[in-house]
C-alpha cells in the first residue's frame, strides 16, 4: 500500500513519466516516417497547417500594423484593437458551445474565407470610420472561427504523434504571422490604404487552396507506420474507440456505418451538459494559464513597452544601440520585433522536435510573465539602473532580455496548451467513435476563448497603465513619453 495522501497509482506514474521526460527529452514529439510516401504525407500535413496558422492570423497583424493609417488622428487607436479582438472572442466563445453535431470543415473554411475577403474589401473600399470598423469586425470574426476550426481539424488525425505534428506546425504558422504581417504592411503601406489592404484580401484564398489541394486526408495516415518517442505511451492507452477514417466526398465529416447501423443509429450531438462536463476540468488546467499569459503579455506590449523609451544613443557611447535606434520612436518597434521573433521561435518548438512542457508546468510561463510585467513596470516607473547616459546601455540590454523572455513564454504557453489538450487520452474506451471525436473537437475548440479574453482584458488595462507610467516618468524628470 504505497499510496500517499489518497493519490492514485496512475497519477504517480504520470508524474514520474513527466519528470523523466523533462530530463531525458523522451517526449519529443518529432514524428519519423518509415517510408518515402509517409514522409511526403507528413511534409504536406505540416506545410498545410503552417499555412493555415500563417494566413489565418496574418490579417489580424496587418490590421493592427495599419491602425494609424485606417482611422483619423483624433480617433483612439484602441478602438482598432477592440474591433480586432472582440468578434474573435465571440466566435471562440459561441461556436464550440452552440454548434451541435458534426463539423462540416470544408463549408466552414469556405465561409471563413469569404468573410475575411469581404471584411478586407470593406476596409479598402470605404473611407468612413463605421464601415472600416465593420470590415475589421468581419475579418476578426473569421480569424477567431478559423483558429478554433483548424485546431479542431487537427484532432481528426491519427496516431497521436501525427495529430501533435499538426498542432505544432499550426502554432508555428501563427507565430510567423506576426513577422510576415508586419513585413507585408511595411511593403504595402506605400501603396495607400485602399490598394494595400485590397491586395491583402487575396491572402485568405490560400486557405481553401491548401485545404483542397495540399492537405492530406486523415484516412491517408491510417495503417501507416510512424515512430515517435511518445507513441508507445499513447497507443497503449485507450484514447478512443477504434479509429474510423473519414470518407471521401462532399460530406467529409460523416462517419461511415453499415446499413443496419444507419437504420437505427440516431445522430450524435453533445448536449450543453456534456460540454460543461468536458470544459469544467480544463478551466484551471488549460484556460487559466493561457488567459494569464495573454493578459500579462498584451499588457506589457500595449501598456508598458510604449513607455520603455531612452535617450537616442550615440555611436561613441553605444555603437551597437546606435545601429538600431535613430530616434526615440524606434524603441517601440524594436521591442515589438524582439517580441514577435521570440514568439515565432517558441511557437515552433514542437515542430522543431523539442520536448513539450510537462503538464504540471503549463502554468510556469504565466508565472514568469507576471514577474516580467512587474519588473518592466518598475523599470519604466522608477528606472532600475538610473537615468544617466552611462547606465543607458544597461537599461537597454535588461529590457531587451526581458522582452525576449516574454515572447518565449507567450509562445511556449500557446503551443504547449494546445498540444497537451490535443494529446489527451479519452476517459472512456467504450465511447462511440463519433461521440469521442466530437468530444475531442469540443475540448480543443473550447479553450481558445482564453487567449482572446486575456487580450481583450489587457486592452482595457493597458491604457491606464501607460498613462500612470508616463506620469511617473514625468515626475522624475524623464519626458520622452510625452514627445511620442
Amino acid at each position: 500500500m504505497s499510496r500517499s495522501g489518497g493519490r492514485e497509482p496512475r497519477q504517480d506514474e504520470d508524474e514520474e513519466l513527466e519528470a523523466a521526460t523533462l530530463l531525458s527529452g523522451e517526449d519529443a514529439p518529432h514524428v519519423h516516417a518509415r517510408n518515402p510516401e509517409s514522409r511526403v504525407l507528413l511534409v504536406r500535413l505540416g506545410l498545410s497547417f503552417f499555412l493555415f496558422g500563417l494566413i489565418n492570423n496574418v490579417l489580424y497583424v496587418i490590421i493592427l500594423s495599419a491602425a494609424l493609417d485606417l482611422v483619423p488622428p483624433s480617433t483612439p487607436k484602441g478602438i482598432i484593437a477592440f474591433c480586432n479582438i472582440f468578434p474573435a472572442l465571440v466566435a471562440k466563445l459561441g461556436w464550440p458551445y452552440l454548434l451541435k453535431g458534426r463539423i462540416r470543415y470544408a463549408r466552414r473554411l469556405v465561409g471563413c474565407t469569404a468573410c475575411s475577403v469581404c471584411g478586407m474589401l470593406v476596409v479598402a473600399l470605404f473611407d468612413t470610420l463605421s464601415m472600416r470598423l465593420f470590415g475589421i469586425c468581419l475579418a476578426s470574426f473569421s480569424s477567431g472561427l478559423g483558429e478554433l476550426t483548424f485546431l479542431q481539424l487537427s484532432t481528426r488525425y491519427h496516431p497521436p504523434s501525427v495529430a501533435g505534428h499538426s498542432v505544432g506546425y499550426f502554432a508555428s504558422g501563427t507565430g510567423g504571422a506576426g513577422l510576415v504581417g508586419a513585413f507585408l504592411w511595411w511593403e504595402l503601406r506605400g501603396l495607400g490604404v485602399r490598394l494595400g489592404v485590397g491586395l491583402s484580401s487575396i491572402l485568405p484564398f490560400i486557405i481553401p487552396i491548401t485545404y483542397f489541394l495540399i492537405l492530406p486526408r486523415p484516412d491517408r495516415f491510417v495503417g501507416r507506420d510512424f515512430s515517435a518517442a511518445e507513441e508507445d505511451d499513447f497507443d497503449n492507452a485507450p484514447m478512443t474507440a477504434s479509429y474510423t477514417p473519414l470518407p471521401r466526398g462532399e460530406d467529409e465529416d460523416t462517419v461511415p456505418v453499415t446499413e443496419p447501423e444507419a437504420a437505427v443509429k440516431a445522430p450524435i450531438a453533445l448536449s450543453m451538459e456534456d460540454k460543461w462536463r468536458l470544459a469544467k476540468p480544463m478551466l484551471t488546467k488549460y484556460m487559466l494559464p493561457l488567459f494569464c499569459v495573454y493578459l500579462f503579455e498584451y499588457t506589457i506590449n500595449q501598456g508598458i513597452s510604449p513607455t520603455l523609451v531612452y535617450p537616442v544613443p550615440t555611436r561613441e557611447s553605444h555603437w551597437f544601440m546606435s545601429l538600431l535606434i535613430h530616434s526615440i520612436r524606434d524603441y517601440y518597434p524594436l521591442w515589438q520585433l524582439v517580441y514577435q521573433s521570440t514568439v515565432f521561435l517558441s511557437r515552433s518548438s514542437i515542430s522543431l522536435g523539442l520536448p513539450p512542457l510537462p503538464g504540471r508546468l503549463l502554468s510556469l510561463p504565466a508565472i514568469v510573465q507576471g514577474v516580467i510585467l512587474s519588473t518592466l513596470a518598475f523599470e519604466s516607473a522608477v528606472g532600475i539602473f538610473g537615468d544617466s547616459d552611462a547606465r543607458e546601455g544597461w537599461s537597454f540590454a535588461f529590457v531587451f532580455l526581458l522582452i525576449a523572455i516574454e515572447g518565449i513564454c507567450g509562445g511556449l504557453a500557446y503551443v504547449n496548451v494546445f498540444y497537451r489538450i490535443n494529446q489527451e487520452k479519452h476517459d472512456n474506451p467504450g465511447t462511440d467513435p463519433e461521440r469521442a471525436k466530437q468530444e475531442r473537437e469540443f475540448k480543443i475548440g473550447s479553450i481558445g476563448l482564453a487567449d482572446s479574453a486575456g487580450i481583450l482584458m489587457a486592452s482595457l488595462v493597458a491604457v491606464p497603465t501607460e498613462i500612470e507610467l508616463c506620469r511617473a516618468q514625468v515626475a522624475r524628470g524623464k519626458l520622452f513619453c510625452k514627445s511620442l
